[in-house]
């Protein structure tokens, strides 16, 4: 039961947003309270054992660190630390017949070499090495305005002080800049990854969000890295709860919000233990939950695009090109049908109601880099744990039968993979106490019924440019100033749903926190 009856802040969720929030603002001497529907607190950030009997503990949701500024970490004391990966991406192909494919990594003669083997000339990787110098320093001006007060368009532009990237990337569809940059397809298709993860677009929609997701992963630590969180996800937000535990703030699980009332200037919170008053309540929750606990009417519907896998070996499986380690090539992210055109014709196909024929995904393997998440038994025997995120899987496709769907799309899945192994991977699974394949995999549906992301949404809604827009809905003040506002003076977005949200980052916390201690 919470301690009190009425706290300085009450925080809805107890997510790793929520949870930076309530440690800043019980390390400032405030009244803090969270409240988490679930056992336990983590949200999508949690490590879990997925499999009966087996001593794995996998990273359930998400899975890699970019955007977590070590700010956060400093700021917070937390125990908690991430690893480099020594490969940053490796890609099957055919080519002439043979299979082939291309490794970024190993250093960059290593990567030079093969960008030639591929595409037959240094053409592609001297531009790839242009491209993604523009983006590093891109990453260098945007990534620490991530925790400051919400710059004004023209002030973001400023900073970025490039006109041509700044038209290139916030202005004109990512597809221009990609086919003017790059002439190899399967290089292309690289590229465009970054911004189709759990947005569903074409590279030339008009709407720009396959920009903003290409921007929100290209630009985390102000290098655009994506690192293996040590001890899996669950070590983050282990780290946040016992730093805002130790700062003060109470944390009551099992415990569903079910109303909010405000009338601006206090509010009360009812959930499964009472109603609870505060000065203000920040929500790590979707917009549509918040609409839902004040009685609104809920925002446009958002939607997920994307089947999470979760797969535990006994080995990693031999690839058709040889002269690839797996070890390497699954260090890494593993890029299937992922060519430019595939991901144009998953697109079409999807936009159509149709699963993809191929369809497009991408693998790591975090015990190669983190192999703690194992049992000493399992590391011993080789064992490794296989993460897959497949794309243009939109949540309309599952709605006439989730299970149904969410079988053939992850056979189809598993399938298109198999054509890039020498061995199927189905020879590679390890099995639970009970027999069964050691593998799992979420559809959006599922991902909305388990932990409230709308439509299985990953950043909630839409992203947005982290820069102010006057149609943004942001209301005044403070919050208004740090992108949480909501229609309701005391009520503030803490979650990925607030300007600069999306992605494991602590940002939205972190900036509903700073806040409310701005108005006092």
């Amino acid at each position: 039961m919470p301690e009190r009856t009425s706290y300085d802040a009450v925080i809805v969720g107890g997510g790793h947003n929520g949870l930076v929030a309530a440690a800043y603002l019980a390390r400032a001497g405030r009244s803090v309270l969270v409240l988490e529907r679930l056992d336990h607190t983590g949200g999508a950030a949690v490590s879990t054992r997925a499999f009966a009997g087996v001593d794995a503990r996998l990273s359930r949701y998400s899975y890699l660190v970019s955007l977590l500024p070590p700010k956060i970490v400093r700021d917070l004391g937390l125990r908690f630390a991430v690893r480099k990966r020594t490969v940053s991406s490796y890609t099957p192909a055919v080519r002439a017949g043979r299979p082939t494919g291309l490794l970024v990594g190993g250093g960059e003669a290593r990567t030079r070499e093969s960008f030639a083997e591929l595409t037959g000339s240094d053409r592609e990787f001297a531009a790839w090495q242009g491209f993604y110098g523009t983006t590093r320093r891109l990453a260098e001006r945007v990534f620490p305005t991530l925790t400051e007060p919400l710059p004004t368009r023209a002030a973001l532009r400023a900073a970025v002080d490039d006109d041509a990237t700044w038209h290139a990337l916030f202005e004109r569809p990512l597809g221009e800049l990609v086919e003017q940059t790059f002439t190899d397809d399967l290089v292309r298709g690289v590229v465009l990854t970054d911004a189709l993860i759990g947005t569903f677009a074409a590279a030339h929609d008009p709407s720009l969000r396959q920009n903003r997701c290409f921007l929100y992963h290209v630009i985390g630590g102000g290098t655009g890295d994506w690192d293996v969180p040590l001890g899996g996800m669950g070590a983050l937000t282990d780290a946040l709860a016992e730093a805002a535990r130790g700062a003060g703030a109470e944390i009551v699980t099992d415990c569903a919000v079910t109303g909010l009332a405000t009338d601006g200037r206090a509010a009360e919170v009812t959930c499964a233990r009472g109603t609870i008053g505060a000065r203000r309540v920040l929500v790590n929750a979707s917009p549509r939950e918040l609409a839902h606990l004040l009685g609104e009417d809920p925002p446009p519907p958002a939607e997920g695009a994307q089947l999470k896998v979760n797969m535990l070996l006994t080995r990693l499986p031999r690839l058709r090109d040889s002269r690839v380690d797996p070890r390497e090539a699954f260090a890494g992210t593993f890029h299937v049908a992922e060519g430019y055109g595939q991901l144009e014709r998953s697109y079409q196909q999807a936009a159509s109601g149709e699963l993809p024929a191929a369809p497009p995904s991408e693998i790591y393997c975090h015990s190669l880099t983190d192999p703690s998440i194992l049992g000493a038994d399992l590391v011993r025997r080789g064992y490794q744990t296989l993460t897959l995120f497949g794309l243009h899987a939109p949540a309309r496709l599952f709605t006439a039968d989730n299970d149904a769907t969410r079988e053939r799309l992850l056979a189809a899945t598993l399938a298109e993979l198999d054509t890039h192994l020498a061995e199927p991977l189905a020879d590679c699974l390890a099995r639970d106490a009970d027999g069964r394949p050691c593998i799992e995999a979420k559809s959006p549906l599922d991902l909305d019924a388990e932990l409230g992301l709308p439509g299985g949404n990953i950043f909630h809604r839409e992203l947005a440019f982290p820069y102010a827009d006057p149609e943004d809905g942001q209301g005044g003040g403070a919050p208004a100033r740090w992108g949480v506002a909501t229609a309701h003076p005391n009520v503030l977005l803490c979650g990925a749903g607030a300007v600069r949200g999306g992605g494991v980052s602590g940002i939205p916390g972190h900036n509903a926190a700073m806040a409310v201690l701005e108005e006092g």
